[in-house]
């Protein structure tokens, strides 16, 4: 089998793992090439990890960001603003002591 060159943006099928990922970076300083899963977890291969895979080209899967999608409960919440509830001012909350004077830090 022909070793395949790594694509920003391409899919590929790990044949031996039998994992889809997409190729989402290189990094120029290592020469590593970094991949998302389509689980959305991240792995990254040096060039002889690479040129060892087992490869086939794939199409993007229908559903590939379903697994990074937001549950309902935290698409509830996620604009949500969420203010303490102060009873009365929050400078009358603050203790002085009797005698007037402040701690030295």
């Amino acid at each position: 089998m022909a070793k395949m060159a790594a694509v920003i943006g391409q899919w590929y099928h790990d044949v031996a793992l039998e994992r889809l990922f997409e190729v989402v970076a290189f990094d120029d300083y290592s020469g590593a090439i970094e991949v998302q899963y389509e689980d959305g977890t991240l792995d990254e291969f040096d060039s002889e990890g690479w040129r060892d895979l087992v490869l086939l080209s794939a199409a993007q899967p229908d559903d590939w960001r379903a697994s990074l999608a937001l549950s309902d409960e935290d698409r509830f919440l996620a604009d949500d603003v969420l203010v303490p509830s102060l009873h009365g001012d929050l400078l009358s909350a603050l203790e002085m002591s009797d005698s007037g004077d402040w701690d030295d830090f």
